[in-house]
């Protein structure tokens, strides 16, 4: 994979200067394509040039507003360079504050020490006799027309950057379908699912991203010029164009309002007021807006996000950090739908690593109860506790015999797992009593006349916690379970059933194991007590038609695979009693 890999790094980096125009394009016609459709739908698109004077209009009104946005900002730029030098003098007297604050207490002495050590650290031993050599400095003047090149090279890019929206966005379905040809031979079907959910999801989020911006920088644009900070169009602005930055945009939006105020005002209050601003709005953006304008996450989890933008910024400079997410959004959805690239969509997806079953059982065998019991809370949150068990715990039951089986573990493990199983049903079973304290009382009459059913585990304790859930599900009213013990032999439960008489037998056998055992005791039930109604319990993942067919066969009166058809089957049998 390497050798694959390091050649695409370095044509990324070295084809930077195509490259990156190329993806600002591509993102302007992610975030304008919407509005460009809207027109066409609106009766552009029965025009036979429909499409491209949807484009112009829609291209025209957004470039002459980022022109004349940068126009505004650049002579606020330019004006507030020039009114900076009469603002001296609130700095010196805050400086002065702070020297005043910093002779007292601690903080003095802190100062102090660093004085020393930075004092120490800049001393430079010089012979005697002699002179420490003076640096010479040669200056060179930067500005007039050395500086139009860059100004050239920027107006270039613009201009590029425009025609290539502007092609890009007529041209749109043309150039999705020849991408289509291009990788999709063999694939149309896998290659139109990812072409269409990357444009959605860079689409939905390009556009929500917008707005939640547009709306953080007028906030903060609005609150500075009540404050009475000057230039609050241009903070504003910045603010909405930093924002785009992830993690870092925010705090680079503060920092210049912040230092102007502490320039331009002479007293403390409107400073803390601009810092206390910047907190509430962020707070806000982030804690109510943000999840109501994105609703669906980008699909890529924090770290991986978090990672690919130190890479895509170490690869293009700044401009990677406003690239990164969208970019790292693309290589997450052609990893779910191209095999050779799903590499990258286990890595850096934010779906869940492995399913819910899997970690809640990889938790028991790693004697984590208490994430365990975090993860089992979690599903719950959501999910009834008849799901949690017939999705999670006897899965669990069922991957440890799969496992002790194919000797991946060790008996003592599987123990541990039965164990664990075990106490969470007996917390889960405290839990729900403290629950149902205030509920209506059930009359002891009713338990009382409630039918006797016996609980048989086929094979090992696997099967009796099996039981202990699947008795936690019935109410006390529909019947009464007993459960026989793990490892009794087939005699010894025909002699309980013969001295308990059940009005139900409840066989349960968690696969892979267990169907012999089950065979072998439905045989024994059915030849000592002709009349006996008995069920089997095969839960879990299994070969539901095979063993049915097999256990009816044996005698079973009924099979089921779910918690949720042994109960339907047990108290339809029960009632018949």
């Amino acid at each position: 994979m390497g050798a694959t890999v390091l050649p695409v790094i370095a044509a990324l980096y070295w084809g930077q200067g195509v490259l990156i125009p190329v993806a600002l394009a591509s993102l302007l016609t992610f975030l304008l394509s919407p509005v460009v459709s809207g027109l066409e739908h609106l009766g552009l698109g029965r025009l036979r040039a429909g499409r491209p004077i949807a484009v112009a209009l829609v291209v025209s009104l957004v470039f002459s507003a980022l022109g004349g946005t940068a126009w505004v900002i650049t002579q606020q730029v330019l004006a507030l360079g020039s009114e900076l030098p009469r603002y001296r003098g609130n700095l010196m007297r805050k400086i002065t504050d702070l020297r005043g604050a910093g002779r007292q207490g601690g903080l003095a002495a802190v100062q102090s020490t660093a004085k020393q050590v930075l004092g120490e650290l800049q001393k430079e031993e010089v012979p005697k006799g002699e002179s420490k050599p003076v640096p010479v400095v040669v200056k060179s003047n930067g500005g007039g027309i050395w500086q139009l090149p860059k100004i050239l090279e920027f107006l270039g890019s613009a201009a590029f950057l425009l025609v290539l929206v502007v092609f890009m966005l007529i041209e749109q379905h043309e150039i999705r379908n020849r991408f289509i040809r291009l990788i999709g031979h063999g694939r149309l079907a896998s290659a139109t699912r990812a072409l269409d959910e990357a444009a959605a999801r860079i689409s939905r989020y390009l556009v929500a991203q917008t707005i939640v911006n547009a709306a953080y920088g007028t906030a903060l644009g609005l609150g500075l010029y009540f404050i009475g900070l000057p230039y609050a169009v241009m903070w504003g602005f910045l603010a909405f164009a930093l924002r785009f930055i992830p993690y870092l945009g925010p705090l680079m939006a503060a920092v210049g309002p912040v230092a102007l105020s502490l320039a331009v005002f002479s007293d403390w209050q409107r400073p803390l007021t601009t810092v206390g601003l910047f907190l509430v709005v962020e707070v806000i953006t982030y804690v109510a807006l943000e999840p109501l304008m994105y609703g669906h996450s980008t699909g890529v989890s924090q770290v991986a996000l978090l990672v690919a933008l130190a890479f895509w910024t170490w690869l293009w400079g700044p401009i990677g950090l406003v690239l990164g997410t969208p970019l790292t959004v693309c290589l997450v959805v052609l990893g779910k739908h191209v095999p050779a690239l799903g590499f990258i969509n286990v890595m850096m997806t934010d779906e869940p690593a492995l399913p819910v079953d899997v970690s809640y059982y990889q938790r028991l065998l790693a004697r984590d109860s208490t994430e365990g019991t975090e993860i089992l809370d979690g599903y719950l949150a959501n999910h009834s506790l008849e799901q949690a068990y017939d999705e999670i715990l006897v899965r669990a039951l069922s991957r440890a015999k799969r496992d002790r089986d194919a000797q991946r573990v060790s008996d003592e493990e599987v123990h541990a797992v039965y164990q664990a199983g075990r106490e969470t049903v007996e917390k889960l079973s405290a839990r729900r009593h403290a629950a149902s304290e205030d509920a209506d009382t059930i009359e002891s009459t009713a338990i009382d006349e409630a039918p006797l059913v016996l609980g048989c585990p086929a094979g090992d304790e696997g099967d009796e916690v099996a039981l202990l859930m699947f008795g936690q599900l019935l109410r006390p009213t529909d019947c009464t379970l007993e459960l026989a013990p793990a490892g009794a032999l087939s005699g010894e439960v025909v002699t309980l059933v013969s001295e308990r008489k059940p009005a139900v037998v409840v066989i349960a056998a968690v696969p892979p194991e267990g169907l012999a055992q089950a065979r072998h005791l439905c045989k024994r039930l059915r030849a000592r007590f002709p009349d006996m109604k008995i069920i089997v319990g095969r839960w879990g993942d299994v070969d539901e038609d095979g063993d049915r067919a097999s256990l009816l066969e044996a005698g079973a009166d009924a099979v089921a695979s779910t918690f949720r058809q042994s109960r339907d089957q047990l108290l339809e049998r029960a009632s018949l009693v």
